[in-house]
């Protein structure tokens, strides 16, 4: 589903790779992730404190999920980041540029304490419209 970014000057442009805002025609599916953490196929944490190598592996399981939904990267359109250390913000963006062609989701982040998994620093979930 295409998505348009809404842009208000009355809103300070973001800090990071985001929208402050999409807007969605919703004549299609709703697909909502659960969060993902940086987990390979076999259950286990990748990239142990390596925030730039989870935030990817997260990623990819998104992708891997909406593409066997039936649809693509392009299509979510909200993602909400839970991460242990906030001083990750620009090293996350970095990645999040690589999966997320513009405009952006829009998206919140929040510095936790605990997450399921000792070694994770990063779980994201999403929505997406699907045709």
């Amino acid at each position: 589903m295409p998505r348009k970014q809404v842009v208000s000057s009355k809103i300070g442009k973001p800090s990071g790779h985001f929208s402050h805002a999409n807007i969605v025609e919703a004549t299609g599916r709703l697909l909502f992730i659960s969060g993902m953490l940086a987990k390979t196929a076999d259950g286990k944490i990748t990239g142990v404190g390596d925030i730039e190598a989870q935030t990817k592996q997260v990623c990819e399981n998104l992708k891997s999920a909406v593409e066997e939904a039936g649809g693509t990267m392009d299509d979510i359109c909200r993602v909400d980041v839970y991460v242990r250390n906030m001083e990750h913000f620009d090293a996350i963006h970095k990645v999040r540029r690589e999966y997320f062609a513009s405009p952006p989701p829009a998206s919140t982040m929040v510095e936790i304490t605990k997450m399921t998994s000792p070694d994770a620093l990063i779980e994201i979930n999403a929505i997406a419209v699907l045709q």
